[in-house]
């Protein structure tokens, strides 16, 4: 009996460890359903497309009371960590993406949970891949909103997008915690 309830234990902690993207992550992200969705916002849902234009993926945002809840799955990636954050302009021109500009980052801070500077509304934890090559992750970043006419509106002119990384993202290292090229990306409008 003693041996099934230990087994149960490292089973629980390496979901939380997986969820987590193996890091402790800053105060600003929760990995939670319990929030209730705000009346007044209607939730949007975008494609994520890779480098060759092809939809790899769906991202979902939700206004709650305070933050903005993301449901994020996503396919046809390598196993392991890739650093995933909001960025700045509403376009995912393929194939390098560089057209989504920066990072998220209305109040001009700097990048990274563990940065003293940091961090970037738009900075997000790391998405976790399974061996299928498929990872889905629930954020819910307090920094921002979809409520339209604030400074930390996602539906700012333009909008915003969000951009999956090659690799993992270091938490700390400007502008984007060396998470590599950009391999995946919606449009948030």
């Amino acid at each position: 009996m003693k041996l099934r309830k230990t087994s149960w234990a490292w089973l629980a902690g390496g979901i939380i460890l997986a969820l987590t993207g193996c890091d402790a992550q800053q105060s600003a992200m929760h990995v939670s359903a319990a929030h209730e969705p705000s009346a007044n916002v209607q939730p949007v849902t975008s494609d994520i497309i890779n480098g060759k234009g092809k939809k790899i993926g769906t991202a979902t945002f939700t206004q709650l009371a305070k933050g903005v809840q993301m449901d994020v799955s996503a396919s046809g990636l390598k196993k392991g960590l890739h650093g995933i954050h909001i960025h700045e302009m509403g376009k995912c021109e393929a194939p390098d993406f560089k057209s989504a500009g920066g990072h998220f980052n209305p109040t001009s801070k700097e990048h990274g949970f563990n940065n003293p500077n940091g961090e970037h509304a738009g900075d997000l934890a790391n998405l976790v891949v399974g061996s299928n090559g498929k990872g889905e992750v629930q954020f819910v970043n307090t920094a921002v909103t979809l409520r339209k006419g604030e400074p930390n509106s996602l539906f700012k002119d333009g909008g915003t997008s969000l951009v999956i990384h090659a690799d993992p993202d270091d938490m700390h290292t400007n502008p984007a915690g060396n998470s590599g090229d950009r391999i995946g990306c919606a449009v948030i409008k």
